[in-house]
């Protein structure tokens, strides 16, 4: 699973797609979520960056 980062908020889904312009967004039914511009793309995660605890706490921000 992977998280999208924006300007206002973030969106969870399962894949992505590269366009030439930004990146669209699927769920787990491979249904169509969003379409992000990558002028307002802050980041594009993997959930396991928030999820996953380490012996050592790092920041990800």
């Amino acid at each position: 699973m992977y998280r999208a980062i924006l300007p206002e908020g973030q969106i969870d889904c399962e894949r992505y797609d590269h366009t030439e312009n930004g990146v669209e967004l699927y769920d787990d039914d491979d249904a169509f979520i969003a379409f992000v511009p990558y002028t307002n793309l802050h980041a594009l995660a993997d959930q396991d960056l928030y999820t996953d605890r380490t012996e050592e706490e790092r920041s990800i921000m």
